[in-house]
């Protein structure tokens, strides 16, 4: 089931090119916030997947093309971030298992405009990412039992400033707008396997990365497990599981980048920056060249923050 949050309208259930109003299933006499109405359907969605269902097979719906779509999950509690998490192509083994945390402010949804502040960065780079959306609380998950803890599966874009001065994850790709998710979630039950997905982004229609979630060094499984060894993850918490960065390169204003991810949809942002700074319109190569090399060796993962 894909699961949406509509502007003026709340929850949607999109069928082919419909979407079908929902939010009476969910809270018939109740006044929701767009966050409080995907958690009220993340918390209780054993008792109600059959009307959403029963809506999804028969309710009328309007255009899609007529509405506009919502960051999925607005307001989630925390958003956890695996740093350096695929294998870029390499025969491994992976680096050690690292994540950071990404400010829940960050987030923008479906169509909307990545802004690029006005900070003394060498460049901003696109890193797409498939997206865990968390549906209930775990702590200290066992690897086997991790997919159980999953909702469902929503696409983001990890928007990355890089400094001449190390600065930590967190502010490097925390500035407002800088977590594109949606367009909408996916539940689990649809993806019959998370760890074979195809990715791809443009910039203006030029394809740049093209990846299988297979290359992940550390799988779904194994970041749920170790997420939750730290903190617990709560229904509605986010992890972006990382990025192949063959295929990275800027984002600059006026540009619009694409991600597709395989069975789960398609999001487009656009991107402004007030300072209309420019950076050569390709592919970086020096950046996934540096992270294949750290891999080959063994780099810890502080080496790897020290470059990102």
């Amino acid at each position: 089931m894909k699961l949406a949050l509509i502007e003026a309208q709340g929850l949607g259930i999109i069928r082919d090119d419909v979407v079908i109003d929902a939010s009476a299933a969910v809270a018939p006499d109740a006044e929701r916030t767009s966050q409080e109405l995907i958690e009220a359907v993340i918390e209780d969605f054993d008792a109600l997947s059959a009307p959403l269902r029963e809506l999804e097979q028969n309710g009328e719906g309007r255009p899609l093309s007529e509405a506009r779509l919502l960051a999925p999950v607005p307001k989630p509690g925390k958003i956890v971030a695996m740093g350096a998490n695929y294998l870029e192509g390499t025969d491994g083994p992976p680096l050690p298992i690292w994540s950071f945390f990404k400010s829940p402010q960050a987030i923008l949804g479906p169509g909307g405009t990545v802004a690029l502040p006005p900070a003394d960065a060498r460049v901003f780079h696109h890193e797409p990412e498939l997206v865990l959306v968390i549906g209930r609380k775990c702590r200290n998950v066992a690897p086997a039992d991790a997919l159980d803890y999953v909702f469902g599966y929503t696409v983001g874009i990890d928007v990355s400033g890089r400094f001449p001065v190390l600065q930590q994850s967190l502010f490097n790709k925390s500035h407002d707008t800088f977590a594109p998710i949606g367009p909408w979630i996916v539940t689990a039950d649809e993806i019959d396997d998370p760890q074979n997905l195809r990715v791809r982004l443009w910039v203006d229609g030029q394809p740049r990365h093209d990846f299988s979630t297979s290359d992940m060094g550390h799988g779904i499984r194994e970041c749920i497990a170790f997420i939750s060894s730290v903190t617990p993850l709560l229904p509605g918490d986010l992890v972006f599981t990382g990025t192949n960065h063959q295929g990275i390169g800027p984002i600059q204003d006026g540009e619009t980048v694409t991600v597709e991810i395989e069975k789960i949809g398609r999001l487009v942002v656009n991107v402004s920056d007030p300072l209309e700074r420019r950076w050569p319109k390709r592919i970086d190569d020096e950046m996934p060249a540096r992270i294949r090399r750290m891999i080959k060796e063994g780099t810890p993962p502080g080496g790897i923050s020290a470059h990102r």
